[in-house]
């Protein structure tokens, strides 16, 4: 249920309109209130706490300012929209969010006329914003404004950058915010980040930018007078003053700030200004990653998303629990250390995911071998790409949901070449609470289309370990190795390294009438349901595939002549994925079984406990049964 907390304004507002009736002077007061509901929100019922808290007031100034819905607001990725579903209606809603059959964690169209734009991935939000502004002038639509909030790590995406070209001659009214606050998830890396940060620290300019601001002061703050002045004398000071020229007003965009995101009263009174400036205009926002909440503020990377926390200390309350099994990610990120140790060819690459992935535990210890290069995860492969034709054996990890970005540089770039670089998949499959913008479930399918892949998936820690081993080898060539988000079985996976042999399953239970063919993690859940199903008498064998390609066609054919049921399992969308390959071996070799496919179906998975998810699949171990039960009985 709703949080209760004291509030004076916060539970008069259920939409931006009920938010234009508040005084300038109360909107601090409501800002605090509403950071105070997100922390204890999400105190309890964990989210992405940090950039939402950066952005309350930024959030609260724009729906003050412009006249939403009407005027369009998009929100690029979303972690830090929390604040503008609040104010939008969805307060009572709230505790819900990221939970299964609750609101979402990120804007989403079905949701509510305020978002305007589905988000989850980084860099869009330019583009959607400006396609629907070329839209509205083409509809007619009038004076409505389109506004497109996107932090500093988005604005790396080569995305952000495509749409800043192109919007820069379009004559729209468009207005980028740019949400400053040096750090993604790990902190903003390349270039764009050191001009930034000269802008923003920078005494001289700031010194001049001041000195405008008194200029538009009083009744016409960007009226006639004040805006000759920029136009003849901002641009030629800004660059004397940063020895460089405005990368934003070289994309034709009238640039302004950098101004304090968290004074919401300026910053209302200032975009009310900007709105009535036509063309395309970017207002430079500082902000502090989890403002208001001293432990967010100091530690930014453990707060982007902190799990279960103490909303007056910011203790962390899960505390890892060091006799459970580790991570996937804590895995890779040691055995990526142990290999590179032996094998002065490997390195490490990941676009803006370091502590996502553990990449960052490589970082620490041979800083000049592993690689951020921002969000930009098509440059990150075929950056990968680059270092591999010279010799050396990348380790490029990028979550699932994000190679979607890099298809063509896979294709192109990699499998064309032949070119040894290893495709570390992680998050692959149902993800959770971070929903269908985030599930890694069409890995499996759009890979196996690619000429020259091997594609393979761990059923535990230490044939990831092996499979990390094994790809690593002379002559490999472009090697994908997909495991998801989560702890793994074992505490024991610390095993000595072993090759595998490329293309090669493995028969981990023999069985009578029926077979279970599964790849990557679900496996476990596979021998789980074996035991089950022994004890209704059903002796089920079970084959690990390892790879989906290439298919181990011995252990098929194997399959296929002693078993005329046969089950696949699979975390992965089952069009295209494992079943379907082993439907198409079927067919190819003339063989007739009854064949069931488990995995994800053909339709779009909402947010929700893994655990909730895969039941909702049917490829849990209770599914599993109720297939094998149901597959016996035919």
């Amino acid at each position: 249920m709703t949080p209760q907390i004291p509030v004076q304004l916060l539970d008069k507002i259920n939409s931006p309109a009920d938010l234009r009736k508040l005084k300038e002077d109360e909107l601090p007061l409501l800002c605090n209130e509403i950071r105070q509901f997100i922390i204890e929100v999400i105190s309890s019922n964990p989210g992405h706490l940090g950039a939402s808290l950066g952005a309350v007031e930024l959030a609260v100034a724009i729906h003050y300012a412009f006249h939403t819905p009407d005027d369009k607001l998009i929100w690029d990725v979303g972690h830090q929209a929390y604040a503008h579903k609040i104010i939008t209606g969805r307060r009572d809603q709230f505790h819900t969010n990221r939970t299964y059959g609750g609101i979402s964690g990120f804007p989403k169209m079905a949701e509510s006329e305020y978002d305007t734009f589905g988000v989850g991935h980084a860099s869009t939000s330019i583009s959607a914003a400006l396609g629907m502004a070329t839209a509205g002038k083409m509809l007619g639509a009038g004076k409505e404004q389109y506004i497109a909030v996107i932090g500093d790590g988005a604005m790396t995406g080569g995305m952000a950058m495509e749409a800043l070209n192109n919007a820069g001659v379009s004559n729209t009214n468009l207005l980028v915010i740019l949400n400053d606050n040096g750090i993604a998830i790990d902190k903003s890396v390349g270039a764009l980040r050191e001009y930034l940060l000269d802008i923003v620290t920078s005494k001289a300019y700031n010194k001049f930018r001041d000195w405008v601001w008194r200029v538009m002061g009083g009744n016409t703050r960007y009226g006639k007078n004040s805006r000759a002045v920029v136009k003849q004398i901002g641009n030629a000071l800004k660059s004397t003053i940063l020895n460089r020229s405005n990368l934003f007003e070289a994309f034709n965009f009238r640039y302004f700030g950098p101004v304090d995101g968290h004074d919401v009263v300026r910053l209302a009174k200032l975009l009310q200004d900007i709105r009535n400036i036509p063309g395309p205009k970017i207002l430079h926002v500082a902000t502090v990653k989890g403002k208001g909440f001293e432990k967010a503020e100091k530690d930014q990377i453990l707060f982007h998303s902190p799990g279960v926390f103490d909303k007056t200390t910011g203790e962390i309350i899960e505390q890892p629990d060091k006799s459970l099994p580790p991570k996937y990610q804590h895995v890779f990120g040691k055995t990526i250390i142990e290999l590179a140790e032996k094998n002065p060819k490997i390195v490490g690459v990941t676009p803006a995911m370091p502590t996502g992935c553990s990449l960052n535990m490589m970082m620490k210890v041979m800083p000049k071998r592993a690689f951020d290069v921002g969000i930009a995860e098509q440059h990150a492969v075929t950056f990968s790409a680059g270092m591999a034709a010279r010799g050396l054996v990348p380790f490029c990890n990028i979550y699932s949901s994000f190679m979607q970005r890099a298809y063509d540089q896979v294709i192109h770039d990699v499998a064309l070449q032949g070119l040894h670089v290893v495709f570390c998949l992680d998050r692959g499959g149902l993800v959770g609470e971070d929903g269908p913008t985030h599930h890694g479930v069409y890995d499996l399918a759009y890979f196996r289309a690619i000429p020259g892949l091997t594609i393979s998936a761990p059923m535990d820690e230490t044939e990831l370990r092996h499979l990390m081993y094994t790809a690593q080898l002379d002559g490999m060539g472009p090697f994908v190795i997909r495991y998801p988000r989560g702890r793994g079985i074992s505490t024991e996976w610390k095993k000595p390294f072993k090759e595998i042999g490329v293309g090669t399953g493995r028969r981990l239970r023999e069985g009578e009438e029926l077979a279970i063919l599964s790849i990557g993690h679900p496996g476990n859940f596979v021998a789980a349901a074996c035991d089950i199903l022994r004890n209704d008498g059903i002796l089920a064998a079970h084959y690990d595939m390892r790879f989906l390609k290439p298919l181990d066609e011995r252990l098929l054919h194997e399959v296929f002549k002693r078993y005329r049921r046969i089950i696949t399992v699979e975390d992965g969308t089952i069009i295209g994925g494992l079943g379907s390959a082993v439907l198409e071996f079927m067919a190819d070799h003339n063989y007739q079984a009854e064949l069931v496919r488990l995995g994800v179906p053909d339709r779009y998975i909402t947010q929700g406990k893994p655990e909730e998810l895969f039941a909702e699949c049917g490829f849990d171990t209770d599914g599993i049964c109720r297939a094998a039960r149901q597959i016996m009985k035919g």
